[in-house]
């Protein structure tokens, strides 16, 4: 994988701006902050944050894929000011799942998600070698 970085461009923080990545392409759909039996466990953003995360990598093992491997990830968030002020604690959640490993991402604020008690809904595209 190699993270695509113009020349003179800041660096951005939490993300690439590009990557550029061959191999067995895997697409995770939207994962939410439930459980596997499809139950939520808190209204708290970053811990919604949280269990997407581990839900991605457990959708992601079933591809024998990594965090690692993560080349694009889109963020939808019902609360843009919510999701920012949650910036820190989802910061050391994202480290602890996925590690120092920054891909290319978009995070857009929606109107709704598809389940009410969402409030963000995180997809994601894997390359593995």
């Amino acid at each position: 994988m190699e993270i695509l970085q113009p020349p003179g461009w800041a660096r951005p923080r939490g993300y690439s701006n590009g990557v550029a990545a061959s191999g067995r392409m895997v697409c995770v759909s939207g994962m939410i902050g439930w459980d596997p039996q499809g139950v939520f466990h808190t209204d708290d953003f970053a811990g919604q944050v949280r269990q997407a995360l581990l839900n991605i990598v457990a959708v992601l093992k079933e591809a024998d894929a990594r965090p690692e491997h993560i080349v694009r990830m889109t963020w939808y968030v019902v609360d843009k000011n919510e999701y920012v002020a949650a910036y820190k604690e989802i910061g050391r959640h994202y480290r602890e799942i996925i590690g120092a490993h920054y891909p290319a991402m978009t995070a857009v604020q929606v109107a709704a998600l598809v389940e009410d008690h969402a409030k963000v809904e995180i997809e994601v595209t894997a390359m593995v070698p």
